[in-house]
């Protein structure tokens, strides 16, 4: 809204007077303004959760799953996402083990890696919380960045963005009405300065817009700090890490601004660390370790990591001394019970190293980056593996197979390690012990995705029909599973391009384009293949079912005035 223009002012020396119509114009504004803000005033901020909220009426949960994917399109049509079958691997273990001790354990999640470096993790509408690479670097150990998760878990649980929304919606009518009656008086005044009063009420209403939503998040934030630590306490994880965390947050933003982690991390800007919420997160956790009859003592070394030690028992397990929430279906019960022990996934090192590599600017960054780290006999295990990636990336096959294969005597049968040194063989010209590799971790894990598209990358490298064929085999039997994984989409396209199946590539080439957030080329491509005149019935049933689905979406973003822009160009 533009403002008004002020009103001309009486020369110098003018005999009016303004103070009566200044106080009968500014005695209604603060009356209308102190009844708007008793009527908008929280009761208290430490309230249970509203459990009849009506926020879940303005989206139902079909809708917010859909928001959620197409948030997800738009940030790996932009390149925002990090996809690596490894790093989704731990990240949804980590996420999937803590959401089934949320208060919640219904509640569907998607946890998604993203590239950037700043410290940051979020968690929108239809459960999905997605993490910066940053973060991850930034912590000692796995605890933390799962305190960080199970934080944003509460948010979703307790419909957090939905009650943001419901809140500002109920608020805006009675401060825009507020607003417009302030407006009123003031231009029914005959004072000069009506309009300044005016252009006062509404910068008024603004403010109290914003700081409703500001105290609304700061309840937000406190309910998610206490829920959070619940949920890693339950997860068998340690409660204390997520003060931890805080506190490298707390260090991170107090020094200075042109350090190599920018001005202050992106996480403080919305979830600001405070010694309050500290000490309020490390009492929670003190209060759970009592009940729980035990206590740790981390010391934090500036050259490593965080050496954590029980004081008086062994590492409790959390989880209802062991057992999983009896809310979760039985076969649930059982899986998570077999897939799941104390000390986290113990992935977090190898994990941290590989984002390092696969978050740096390029593979040659990434090992200058390991080797101002210092001396290359104080590497750990994780970072050696990660510079052998590193060196694997920057098309150095021979120096990463060398480091790897020395790794793999010290861990045997460890499936990160061995997946790397059979790509380092396979790009050295050791086709047959790179397959040997792989088709023995098949053998063992014949569904694991991320043994299947590392192996089916490698074999697309060759770009023979063999090879192909190949692909497809150990593709398929993640194929009624996938249909939403873009990354499994790409590699199975170009799979079956290799073994000359172009109706099943061109099936493939379209999802991937729906799920990169481009499904006015998806349906472009699905109606081209329709015409094909080789189609058997169950090809076209498959492709007619998907323009079906897809058109709908189109039609939608055409009437908003949203073309795709390489289709605008041709």
């Amino acid at each position: 809204m533009d403002a008004p223009h002020p009103a001309e002012r009486p020369p110098p020396g003018s005999t009016v007077q303004r103070e009566p119509h200044l106080r009968r114009i500014v005695l209604p504004v603060a009356a209308l303004t102190l009844a708007v803000a008793s009527l908008c005033a929280p009761a208290q901020e430490s309230r249970l959760p509203d459990i009849g909220s009506s926020a879940g009426e303005l989206l139902s949960p079909r809708q917010q799953e859909e928001y959620g994917a197409m948030m997800l399109a738009q940030l790996r049509h932009y390149d925002y996402l990090l996809e690596d079958p490894l790093i989704d691997s731990w990240l949804d273990t980590l996420g999937t083990r803590l959401a089934a001790h949320s208060d919640q354990p219904k509640q569907p999640f998607t946890f998604f890696m993203l590239r950037e470096r700043q410290i940051n993790a979020f968690a929108t509408l239809g459960g999905y919380i997605g993490v910066n690479s940053g973060l991850i670097l930034a912590a000692d150990r796995e605890d933390e960045v799962a305190g960080v998760l199970s934080h944003e878990i509460a948010h979703v649980t307790q419909q957090h963005v939905l009650r943001g929304a419901e809140r500002a919606q109920r608020d805006q009518l009675p401060i825009l009405l507020a607003m417009l009656g302030a407006i009123v008086a003031a231009q029914a005044s005959d004072s000069n300065s009506s309009d300044d009063a005016a252009q006062a009420a509404m910068a008024g209403a603004m403010g109290l817009m914003q700081q409703r939503q500001i105290n609304y998040t700061r309840a937000n934030e406190s309910e998610a700090d206490r829920l959070g630590i619940q949920t890693l306490a339950r997860s068998d994880y340690d409660p204390e890490a997520m003060a931890d965390f805080f506190t490298i947050m707390q260090a991170r933003s107090r020094s200075n601004g042109a350090n190599y982690w920018g001005e202050s991390p992106d996480w403080l800007m919305t979830h600001p660390v405070t010694i309050t919420r500290i000490t309020e997160a490390k009492d929670r956790a003190a209060r759970i370790r009592r009940e729980r009859g035990t206590s740790q003592v981390c010391v934090r070394d500036p050259d490593g990591p965080a050496q954590c030690e029980e004081e008086s028992a062994p590492r409790p397990q959390f989880a209802s001394d062991g057992a999983i929430n009896p809310l979760l279906p039985p076969t649930l019960q059982a899986n998570l019970g077999s897939a799941f022990g104390a000390g986290g996934t113990g992935r977090f090192e190898y994990a941290r190293e590989r984002l390092r590599v696969l978050s740096a600017n390029t593979p040659s960054d990434a090992i200058r980056e390991y080797e101002r780290m210092g001396d290359a006999g104080k590497r750990t295990d994780a970072q050696r593996y990660g510079l052998a990636y590193a060196q694997l990336r920057a098309n150095q096959p021979a120096a990463a197979a060398a480091t790897l294969g020395t790794l793999l005597q010290k861990n045997p049968g460890d499936v990160w390690i061995t997946l790397a040194l059979a790509e380092a063989e396979s790009k050295s010209g050791k086709a047959a012990s790179a397959d040997a590799r792989f088709e023995s971790l098949l053998r063992q894990t014949p569904r694991n995705r991320a043994v299947v598209l590392s192996y089916a990358d490698v074999l697309a490298e060759r770009g023979n029909a063999a090879a192909g064929r190949r692909a497809q085999e150990i593709l398929r039997p993640l194929l009624g599973s996938s249909a939403n994984d873009a990354q499994f989409q790409r590699v199975f396209a170009r799979a079956c391009d290799m073994a000359d199946d172009p109706v099943r590539a061109g099936e493939a080439y379209a999802e991937a384009a729906y799920l990169n957030g481009r499904p006015e080329q998806a349906l472009v491509q699905l109606n081209t293949l329709k015409r094909r005149s080789d189609l058997d019935y169950y090809a076209r049933a498959r492709i007619e079912a998907r323009i079906a689905a897809i058109t709908p979406t189109v039609l939608e973003l055409k009437r908003q005035g949203i073309r795709d822009e390489d289709l605008r160009r041709q």
